[in-house]
């Protein structure tokens, strides 16, 4: 999500100054590739990119193809092959054993709903969603990105008779909460449409401000989590100790939670250093049934005792509380615990066991 913001601020900006702009989409891939479909990256007639769509392999040649793409006015569906080992031969140097498809649109701001309005309604709540983008392996008409699905509302300005089957299809992703390719008939031709499955930025929310809480803020800012401090110290929880968080708020914990709303990309931190401020935030937050994350910092024979003082062994509850909090990975430092910490709950609300990659016996990936 965060490459999605990025890509928007870049897109308003260049659009502010008068400069075209392209969408750059991994549409398929065939095989290993650094990025996944859905990873995109905005080409600004410039030459700026934002986002990524490989490891940097492919953006040198992406430009090119983005400018044509920009000049011509027009979608294009360029195609890199590196499953021939001799890849230097096809001059990009992928290094990867794989193909991958990337879709390049010129955006044309004279339609409402052009790819990056598209990704601008995301923004508007924290909600799930699906983005749906038709594209051809066999022909030169690229329909592109046309088609959000949320819970309540769907955004598209294809036909009736178009949309009906694409709407069935998002809403399976929408179900499976996975992104997944169809193959579709329309236009006279046989397309097939991406639907990539889109979640809010993880919201983390620290209660606690003490000095080893700022480290934490700076890393889950550089992975665009959107933060929020709360302490009942108002000399701690200040915008000058943490400037890069959306939010701060000073409250006791059972008003907290009043003002936070939870949902399934939600972890909470309990790092005060204070017991009972903790130990009363851990009840309140062990009273509601959908937090997925919670963090309590200290040894185990803390989270013992405060269990044990609020009288609970339901597992369902206790099964979302993770303390000590963080991976095992030695850490010592504030900034190596924070490291930790985030690590953690990436893995957790990823459904990931945070295991190291060299003993995992399948791909990195799920393919789609």
């Amino acid at each position: 999500m965060k490459e999605i913001k990025d890509i928007i601020k870049s897109f308003e900006k260049a659009n502010n100054l008068g400069k075209r702009t392209a969408l750059a989409t991994v549409v398929k891939v065939e095989g290993s590739s650094y990025r996944r479909p859905g990873a995109r990256m905005l080409i600004c007639e410039d030459g700026q990119l934002t986002g990524a769509i490989s490891g940097g392999c492919l953006e040198g040649d992406a430009l090119r193809k983005a400018l044509l793409a920009i000049q011509q006015q027009e979608n294009k569906l360029v195609t890199y092959d590196s499953t021939d080992e001799d890849d230097a031969k096809f001059g990009i140097q992928l290094g990867c054993n794989g193909i991958v498809y990337i879709l390049f649109e010129p955006i044309n701001d004279q339609n409402a709903l052009h790819p990056i309005a598209l990704l601008k309604l995301l923004e508007e709540r924290r909600e799930n969603a699906v983005i749906g983008t038709l594209f051809s392996l066999t022909d030169k008409f690229q329909p592109g990105t046309r088609l959000l699905y949320k819970k309540d509302n769907l955004y598209t300005n294809l036909a009736l008779n178009i949309k009906e089957q694409l709407i069935s299809f998002a809403a399976e992703a929408f179900q499976h909460q996975s992104s997944i390719i169809k193959t579709y008939s329309a236009y006279g031709q046989n397309l097939d449409i991406l639907l990539d499955y889109i979640t809010p930025p993880i919201a983390i929310i620290l209660a606690g401000a003490g000095n080893d809480v700022q480290p934490l803020v700076e890393i889950a800012s550089v992975l665009g989590w959107q933060i929020t401090v709360a302490d009942g110290r108002p000399s701690h929880a200040t915008s000058a100790r943490f400037p890069k968080a959306d939010r701060i708020l000073i409250s006791k914990p059972e008003a907290l939670l009043q003002q936070i709303e939870i949902d399934e990309q939600t972890a909470f931190v309990l790092m005060s250093h204070n017991y009972n401020y903790d130990l009363a935030m851990l009840g309140y937050l062990m009273m509601k049934e959908n937090v997925p994350y919670i963090g309590v910092l200290g040894p185990k024979k803390k989270l013992n005792r405060m269990t044990l003082e609020l009288q609970t062994d339901n597992e369902k509850s206790l099964s979302a509380v993770y303390g000590p909090v963080g991976l095992d990975i030695g850490a010592e430092t504030a900034e190596e615990i924070a490291i930790s910490i985030v690590s953690e709950i990436k893995a957790v609300l990823s459904g990931r066991s945070g295991k190291t990659l060299k003993d995992k016996l399948t791909g990195i990936h799920m393919p789609l």
